[in-house]
């Protein structure tokens, strides 16, 4: 009788083991599907499934405890999620290191190749993102207007326990923002090669999240996200007004800074000044650490031109030249450079050397539009500084007149010295109509006759913009 009830314990045993086995496999299918080949291969490829004796419990083993720990901080709570969605009855997934000799492993079928995923499957994020490779630290000429967001990158582009996150990294278009976040993602992949670093537009992420609805999969869309290490998210304001994305982004950063993960967050103006983004999202974002890259100055705007000839070998192009382009083109770094671009690339293309009468013949157009090429956003900065005032005051709702005077004035300069429309211009004033736009031009036009302060502060910014 006792040698009975043995043998069917053991029967018992090894069905439970082929059961435990078979949904193994169908995990480690998941896993890769998921997880794509490459980390798969490196990371959760080698773990073995031990037999146990308690059926409550799933025992898993890697080689070393470095494998073993990685596995358990990305993957624990994932594998228990796995295995409890098809075996009910398991209660805990334990990743062991190494496997005595007399524990049995249970041998598994290979784990299948993936199979092509059809056209209606939602957008995969790839887990390496494809990264400028002119988009360095060492490339990235720093001086007082953005050292300050150049230093907070190199440290948490460092590996170890991050100094502060997340990181929000705010200026007008083309000033480096983008050359800072390939530069963190490429740094911190040479120091953490086995991290997982996704970059994405925040356009990017809102068109993921609709195919993942769209597809009824958004477990995938945010364990993706969420299990990044470094997650970068760039020009932030495209989700202003986007509800359900907003929600979900929400969750996301939570998530991501609830795991002491890395958080790069860039847009084009900072956090309290993002008209359409929510509150908590605001919040959030502002207790990192916020950095600004400031409009660069004559002599950064130089040294730039000067570190970008260093890779174009051959290139001739002389001091008189260099110095034109950064004092007409001030409005972006990558204008800037796309003046030099267009100049090296005529004078290769045509034969005739660079000197000053060519450069002007070939960036006649550019040089012309540079003249009144400036942004709402170094109005705004002018405007602020002038009377003292904070960016963000500009944009608030506050009506004093010590704030809406100046607000005025930055409207009228806007009208007058950008080719915003009206509406635009109201959008950037924090959602404002576009008759109160009108309302204002025409308020300081009436004011330059009849106040000379209001007259005199508007000269002295005009000046200052207008370069």
């Amino acid at each position: 009788m006792n040698r009975g009830v043995g043998a069917h314990d053991t029967d018992f045993a090894r069905g439970q083991d082929e059961t435990v086995a078979r949904a193994w496999n169908t995990v480690r299918t998941h896993l890769r599907e998921s997880a794509g080949a490459r980390l798969f291969d490196q990371w959760l490829k080698p773990i073995a499934l031990v037999a146990g004796t308690d059926p409550d419990t799933v025992r898993l083993a890697l080689p070393s405890a470095f494998m073993t720990n990685w596995v358990r901080n990305h993957y624990g709570d994932r594998l228990l999620q796995e295995f409890r969605a098809l075996l009910p009855g398991v209660r805990s997934v334990t990743i062991e290191t190494g496997i005595a000799a007399a524990t049995p492993v249970l041998k598994l079928a290979p784990a299948p190749e993936p199979v092509a995923a059809p056209a209606t499957e939602p957008v995969v994020i790839a887990e390496r993102p494809t990264l400028d490779p002119r988009f360095t630290f060492d490339r990235f000429v720093v001086d007082a207007s953005n050292r300050v967001a150049f230093n907070a990158a190199k440290a948490l582009a460092e590996p170890g326990v991050p100094r502060f996150s997340p990181l929000f990294l705010h200026s007008g278009t083309g000033q480096g923002k983008s050359h800072l976040m390939h530069a963190i993602a490429a740094a911190y992949l040479v120091a953490v090669p086995e991290a997982k670093v996704l970059m994405m537009s925040a356009e990017r992420f809102m068109f993921d999240f609709v195919q993942a609805l769209r597809n009824r999969d958004t477990h995938s869309f945010k364990l993706r996200l969420r299990s990044a290490d470094l997650l970068l998210v760039d020009d932030l304001q495209f989700i202003a007004g986007k509800d359900s994305t907003q929600e979900e982004f929400f969750h996301t950063i939570n998530e991501v800074m609830g795991a002491g993960k890395r958080l790069v967050i860039s847009a084009d103006r900072c956090p309290q000044g993002l008209d359409g983004v929510e509150a908590r999202i605001m919040s959030r974002l502002s207790c990192g650490l916020v950095a600004d890259i400031k409009t660069p100055d004559l002599a950064l705007r130089r040294a730039v031109l000067e570190r970008k000839l260093l890779d174009m070998p051959g290139a001739k192009v002389p001091g008189e030249v260099l110095d034109l382009l950064a004092a007409r083109i001030t409005a972006s770094i990558r204008d800037l450079e796309g003046a030099l671009n267009r100049v090296v690339a005529y004078a290769q293309l045509t034969g005739v050397e660079v000197d000053l009468e060519f450069a002007v013949a070939t960036l006649g157009d550019v040089l012309r539009g540079a003249e009144r090429r400036v942004t709402i956003d170094e109005i705004q900065k002018a405007v602020s500084a002038h009377f003292e005032l904070k960016p963000v005051d500009l944009v608030s709702a506050r009506r004093a007149v010590v704030v809406a005077r100046p607000r005025q004035i930055a409207m009228y300069l806007a009208k007058r010295l950008t080719t915003r429309s009206l509406p635009e211009i109201g959008r950037k004033f924090g959602g404002r109509d576009h008759s109160t736009v009108i309302h204002a031009v025409r308020r300081i036009e009436e004011l330059r006759d009849t106040d000379r302060e209001i007259d005199t502060a508007v000269r002295v910014l005009l000046r200052e913009l207008e370069g």
